[in-house]
């Protein structure tokens, strides 16, 4: 990983967070409630800057920060403190900073969906014969709703098709889409289909052909290539895009013979050889549209509310995964994973000049805001979501929790947060050297 990398990561994480923070420290102030210190980052105070009672300061560990106010963690009397306010002013001060996460992804996709578009869902192929084309489908039609969920991005169905909602049978599924400007539904009736498979998934556009996923216990896995690698050759001939490795593909099926990969890890050059293993899959038979397209006007804000509600459902989705366990050690990462992520996407990026490499970086910056915003809101003792879970309580029975008793669970949970963080910093630079 590049100096400069790491400084833009740094820079990106320290924004997401002091938004988060900013949401509690000035919902804090509209209610009334005294701020003792606002901080960015962790550790030992590097600097500080006092204004009236707050202190603005930067810490010496760059991850994380805080908004400290008077009376949050203790009984004071004060009418400044924070457990001395209503419910309903407190539940404000906490739900406020993940709330500020999401408006700053929205608004960092204003200005991404401003510049490059979204990437709407039309149908770029239908396959001869296919169940598509027998439903009725065809090239140029609009996808809006695919298996009951409404579609704004072909990626959107990229996304069930490979992680949250794979076809595994031939139950039918209801599309529906638009075609001069009239909407109609359908039912598709996935196909069978045997193949040989790479186990990789990748976006068909003129990008470096960086993999997306790695399909677990397939060739790729077993050669221990991974998601954020890029595939820079097939038995010799340089594959410069998504496009190009489509291109190569098709005029070369694969037949079960082993395959030369030629790929970067990490900025280094590796070469494995790959034995595709068949597979049998079911498919509807068309293609769709993943590339971005220009907009404008309100569709401009359309789209970027659009862009993080699909972060959110991801985000959250993502999790549900994790709970059933169906995501390796290998899909987790942290702080060390995510700044290697942002150093390929910005080596990959800098060829298509300036813009592209800020267009990926805010990209990021949005996945990682709508993150924070989701998991703060998870109802876990240390979160914003486990304050607020004491706060509906306390509502609810019109009284508080133990002060004490509430100060321990959050001290446990704190304990075994760090805990788990230690285990995917671990995690992470175990993957580095893989």
């Amino acid at each position: 990983m590049k100096i400069g990398s790491i400084i833009v990561a740094i820079l990106m994480f320290s924004l997401v967070v002091i938004f988060h923070e900013l949401g509690h420290f000035l919902f804090a102030k509209k209610n009334g409630i005294g701020v003792t210190e606002f901080c960015l980052g962790m550790g030992p105070k590097l600097f500080g800057i006092k204004k009236g009672e707050t202190l603005y300061s930067l810490r010496l560990f760059p991850i994380g920060g805080a908004c400290m106010m008077v009376g949050e963690d203790e009984n004071v009397d004060d009418a400044k403190a924070f457990n001395n306010k209503t419910v309903w002013q407190r539940f404000q001060v906490i739900f406020a900073g993940p709330l500020f996460n999401f408006i700053l992804a929205f608004l960092l996709s204003m200005i991404m969906v401003a510049i490059a578009g979204y990437d709407p869902a039309y149908v770029e192929g239908v396959s001869e014969g296919s169940q598509a084309a027998q439903a009725g489908i065809m090239e140029g039609d609009l996808i809006v709703r695919y298996d009951g969920k409404k579609i704004n991005f072909g990626r959107e169905i990229a996304v069930e098709e490979t992680l949250f909602n794979p076809i595994k049978d031939a139950t039918p599924i209801e599309i529906t889409y638009k075609r001069d400007g009239k909407k109609y539904t359908t039912t598709v009736v996935p196909q069978k289909n045997t193949r040989y498979l790479l186990g990789i998934n990748y976006y068909n556009n003129d990008q470096p052909m960086t993999i997306s996923q790695v399909v677990a216990e397939s060739a790729f896995e077993e050669a221990g290539i991974v998601a954020g690698d890029t595939i820079t050759s097939v038995d010799g001939t340089e594959i410069a895009s998504g496009a190009a490795f489509v291109e190569y593909m098709e005029s070369h099926p694969l037949d079960g013979s082993p395959v030369k990969i030629g790929y970067v890890h990490n900025s280094l050059d590796y070469e494995a050889e790959i034995i595709p293993r068949v597979s049998e899959s079911y498919s509807l038979g068309f293609t769709y549209n993943t590339v971005t397209r220009k907009t404008s006007g309100f569709n401009v804000i359309r789209y970027s509310a659009a862009e993080v509600k699909y972060w959110i459902i991801t985000t959250v989705k993502s999790l549900g995964q994790i709970f059933k366990g169906k995501v390796s050690r290998n899909d987790i990462g942290g702080p060390v994973r995510i700044v290697s992520e942002i150093s390929s996407v910005m080596s990959e990026a800098s060829p298509y000049g300036a813009l592209m490499v800020i267009l990926q970086l805010l990209n990021w910056c949005v996945l990682l805001s709508a993150n924070l915003g989701v998991m703060n809101l998870l109802p876990i003792p240390a979160l914003d979501g486990g304050r607020l879970l004491f706060l509906i309580i306390e509502g609810i029975r019109r009284k508080p929790v133990n002060r004490e008793k509430e100060g321990l669970i959050n001290g446990i949970f704190f304990v075994l947060l760090m805990i788990l963080m230690v285990f995917v910093f671990y995690n992470d630079i175990s993957n580095l050297f893989r």
